[in-house]
């Protein structure tokens, strides 16, 4: 019996999981949680052997959760589910330590066969995320990386401009004329795009590699 533990910051799509995996003699979910830091808290305090893990969450990150329950415990198999197809996003997921990398919109063949893919200790990727990582080599390999990240949309660079001018979240939401939620969610989505923890850590990272440049 394979031990699946769900993460997810939206209760519908834990419960389709739940739905579609409910059927399955083999497969079984001992577990759920709403972020990232529930998760880490869940998850040592019963047998799991491959977590389901959405990437974009607030307070810790997908990323950042997967590799602290991969420190927690190694043994584990971690597939991200995610609808972000950015090619560097997927590698950043995979040299976090997870195993497989699945689409939201994946069908139910697909995360099963990922799900007893990574519990056999071997490497799942989706056909459309396989085809967007070799598109990603074969193209690196004859262009220059300026970049390890994906390329931030037009609206997320006016924000990351206003963060490093230090404006506080209201004053750039007034500044663009959007909500204050926007922006927090814009700023969400950098940190997810970036890696990093924090938004010191993506002022840092947006001067290394001129995230800002148009």
């Amino acid at each position: 019996m394979i031990h699946v533990f769900i993460v997810d910051d939206h209760k519908m799509v834990i419960d389709g999981m739940q739905l579609l995996l409910k059927n399955e003699t083999d497969i079984t979910v001992v577990g759920t949680a709403l972020n990232g830091e529930e998760s880490i808290a869940k998850i040592p305090m019963q047998k799991v052997d491959v977590v389901l893990l959405d990437i974009n969450m607030p307070g810790i990150n997908g990323i950042d959760t997967c590799k602290q329950l991969l420190k927690d415990n190694p043994c584990l198999k971690i597939v991200a589910v995610s609808m972000h197809k950015e090619s560097s996003l997927i590698k950043l997921m995979l040299n976090s330590g997870a195993k497989g990398y699945v689409l939201k919109n994946a069908g139910q063949d697909e995360v099963i066969d990922a799900i007893k893919t990574v519990y056999k200790n071997k490497m799942y990727l989706d056909d459309t995320v396989n085809e967007i990582v070799l598109n990603s080599v074969l193209k690196n390999g004859n262009e220059k990386i300026t970049s390890p990240f994906p390329t931030l949309s037009r609206r997320e660079k006016d924000v990351l401009r206003l963060i490093m001018d230090e404006c506080t979240t209201q004053e750039i939401a007034d500044k663009l004329f959007i909500s204050f939620g926007t922006v927090e969610t814009h700023r969400r989505n950098m940190l997810i795009k970036t890696g990093v923890r924090n938004t010191a850590g993506l002022v840092r990272t947006a001067i290394e590699y001129d995230l800002t440049k148009l």
